[in-house]
Order: structure tokens, then C-alpha cells, then sequence
């Protein structure tokens, strides 16, 4: 019998290339998996920012969206389009990948859907007034200032960019929920990424590393204004684990940083 083999776990170099293909291929193989585990928290049309489940309708870090152009990137199955379109807003709703997409219309909506990599959008200058992206395309991009100032181009002047990624003081520690995970592993000032690679050496999983500093220069490089960092506090509603989030760390380190930047 012909055994799978298990992608090798490593720190190494990745450029914008392997690391867009390596995304788009786990995505759509991981999509069905991805959806069944963690599509009850996310729901159909909620709008999360992590895993911690701050809600934007607690959050209110858009503002008010109704009447407004909303191009949401990595949307995933477009849950917080849904939530876009329902207060009014007109939501587009892109992913890389084309089976997250398709559940996107498993689920239902009246959402525009575009697959596109986030860093060649496929729209003209100035055609929307808020980007929003909870966890997508952002850590998974070798080039993140080529993201920003391509989202920075199809946002109207003074438009609001927020986007959240994994906490970058969360690289230090193992990606355990347990007490195993509350220990330093790791130099958080080593950004070489992390790559899960298949047996001949190509990238199947590709995550960059950007300190917290490194991001607010991105932001700054990328034509933005950062107007606020938020980090959200683990509520005690929240008993999930998923992956090496917990209640356990959440409520000692931060596990998501929301960035708040509008269009300089």
C-alpha cells in the first residue's frame, strides 16, 4: 500500500511565486476540512476577526459601511461579505482559491466572488471605499508592502484598509494550545518563514514572519496611515482551541493584531 507522505515542517527561504502557488494549492485541498471544523464559529454571515471571535459588529473598525464599496481579500467562503452585504454595504468578496470559493457558493449570497491573488487585483484605481481582510492573503505573502499598495490603488482617497494577521509575538512560541505552548521556542526576531514541503523539496504551506515593527513600515511603505493597532483580549465566552489559540494563552499573550490604516 502507497503511503501518503507527511510534508516536512522547516524554516526557510520562499519567495512571492512559491509561496502564492504553495497557498492556492493547500487552500483549495484544505478548504472542505477547513470549513466543517470552523465553520460553525465563523457562521455564515458573521464578520470575525480571529480566533479569539471579536465580532465587527462589537469592533466597529470599519465604521459605518452602509452605502460603501467593500472589497473584502481572502475571503474564504465570503462569511463577513455576507455580513457586509446584510448592513448595506457592496461587498466583492476574493480569494486565491478557487474551492474556498466554491463554498462560498455552497453557502448562498448575492455577492460578487473573484478569484485573484491579492497582489495583482484585478480592479481599476479608486473603485472601492473599504478593504477588509480577517487573516487572509496578508500572512502567507512573501511581499506584503506590494499587497498593501495594491490595495492602496483601488481605494478611493481617505478609503480604510484593516486586515488582521497572527499576533507576530505568537512566532516565538510553539503552535500548542497547552502549557506546552507557553514557553519560548523560538527568536522572534528570525523571520525566515515557515514552509511545510512535500518530498521533493516544494513548498506546500508557506507563512512569513514580520515583527510588529516591520509590519507598521509595511503599512507606512505601502501608502497607508496606521490609525489604530488592536489586540484582542480572549473573552470567557470562548472555550474553543483551535490550532495553538486557547483560553489558556489567550488570556497571557495576544494571539491576533487587527491593523486600522487608511489610505494616505
Amino acid at each position: 500500500m502507497i503511503q501518503e507522505y507527511e510534508p516536512e515542517a522547516t524554516r526557510r527561504h520562499a519567495g512571492d511565486t512559491e509561496s502564492s502557488r504553495a497557498s492556492r494549492g493547500w487552500w483549495d485541498r484544505n478548504a472542505d476540512e477547513y470549513q466543517s471544523e470552523h465553520g460553525a464559529f465563523l457562521g455564515d454571515d458573521r464578520f470575525v476577526w480571529g480566533p479569539e471571535g471579536l465580532d465587527e459588529a462589537e469592533a466597529g473598525l470599519l465604521g459605518d459601511v452602509a452605502g460603501r464599496d467593500v472589497l473584502e481579500i481572502g475571503a474564504g467562503a465570503a462569511q463577513c461579505s455576507r455580513w457586509l452585504a446584510a448592513r448595506g454595504a457592496r461587498p466583492v468578496a476574493l480569494d486565491l482559491s478557487h474551492r474556498q470559493l466554491q463554498h462560498a457558493l455552497r453557502i448562498g449570497a448575492d455577492v460578487p466572488l473573484v478569484e485573484a491573488d491579492a497582489g495583482a487585483l484585478p480592479f481599476r484605481d479608486g473603485s472601492f471605499d473599504l478593504a477588509c481582510s480577517a487573516y487572509g492573503a496578508v500572512p502567507f505573502v512573501a511581499d506584503p508592502v506590494r499587497v498593501f499598495r495594491e490595495v492602496r490603488r483601488v481605494l478611493r482617497p481617505g478609503g480604510r484598509w484593516v486586515f488582521s494577521v497572527t499576533h507576530p509575538i505568537r512566532w516565538a512560541f510553539p503552535d500548542e494550545p497547552g502549557p506546552e505552548g507557553l514557553s519560548l521556542s523560538a527568536s522572534y526576531f528570525d523571520r525566515t518563514p515557515y514552509v511545510e514541503q512535500d518530498e521533493n523539496g516544494d513548498a506546500v504551506y508557506v507563512e512569513h514572519h514580520r515583527t510588529l515593527g516591520d509590519r507598521v513600515r509595511d503599512v507606512v511603505a505601502g501608502g497607508f496611515r496606521l490609525v489604530d493597532l488592536v489586540e484582542p483580549e480572549w473573552p470567557a465566552w470562548n472555550t474553543q482551541e483551535w490550532g495553538g489559540w486557547s483560553p489558556l494563552r489567550g488570556n497571557l499573550i495576544p494571539g491576533t493584531a487587527i491593523f486600522v490604516c487608511e489610505r494616505a
